[in-house]
This record gives C-alpha cells, structure tokens and sequence, in this order.
C-alpha cells in the first residue's frame, strides 16, 4: 500500500472520501447553525409582548394567542365590538365560539385578524379548533 506524505506536515494526506465526509460535517454544522438562528429569531418575534399594529393603532378590544393560550383568557366588550386577534405563537391557532356565534378561521403565526363580537348580551366561549385544551369567554355586554 502506498502512502502519499503532505509535504508541509509530513502526516499521511487523507483521502478523498475523508475529505468529502469533512465537508459535509463542515456544511452540516453551518446549516444547523443557520437553523438554529432561524429558530431563535422566530421564538424571540413569538415571544414579543406587544400588540398587533392594528390593535395599537384603534385602541380596541384585542385578544392575543401566546404560549398556547388566549389572553386575556375572559375579554368584555360591547355588542357588535371588533376585536382583533394576534396569534404570537409559532404555529396556527384558531378562535372559535362554542355556539357558532363567530369563528377566525386559521389564524397563521405573527397574523391579525378581526371578528365581530355578537351583538346579544351574553358570555360566550369560544376554544381552537387545532388544540383544543385552549379555551376563553368573550362577555358581551352593553
């Protein structure tokens, strides 16, 4: 068997399957690292406290979906209100009344949407349809 010496470091020269195996733990470890930042970057906007732009910008009633729960958890607003629902987690919720009174659909992450409170006076709660352990109450009261 021959071996060819590197001429600098006077140790065996690796051959090329060791090369390309060196390589591709090299690119692994930049796109684990890549993917962790991506991760990072997500967990910190899911994490983010403040509220969706359009809750801040009309100052109304606005539930926010965070660690897999609504809050606040028992939200009282006025017959026929708008409210606006943030989903701040990193997969999609739902906010849907247990009466069929309202429903947002799919609310994907970092989304807004807006739905309008039933204009009888009552309490009605409502739960995600994906996960169904989150629940809340909106209080309709005028």
């Amino acid at each position: 068997m021959h071996v060819t010496e590197h001429p600098a470091a006077g140790a065996p020269r690796a051959g090329r399957h060791q090369r390309h195996r060196r390589a591709g733990r090299r690119t692994y470890r930049r796109v684990a690292a890549a993917a962790a930042l991506a991760a990072a970057g997500i967990l910190a906007a899911a994490c983010s406290s403040s509220p969706a732009p359009d809750a801040a910008r009309s100052g109304g009633p606005a539930i926010t979906i965070s660690s897999f729960a609504y809050h606040p958890a028992t939200l009282t607003v006025r017959p026929g209100a708008h409210v606006t629902v943030t989903n701040t987690d990193a997969v999609a919720h739902t906010l849907t009344s247990r009466s069929g009174a309202f429903d947002t659909g799919l609310v994907q992450p970092g989304q807004s949407v807006t739905i309008v409170a039933p204009t009888k006076d009552g309490t009605y709660p409502y739960y995600c349809t994906v996960h169904q352990y989150m629940s809340g109450t909106l209080v309709v009261s005028g």
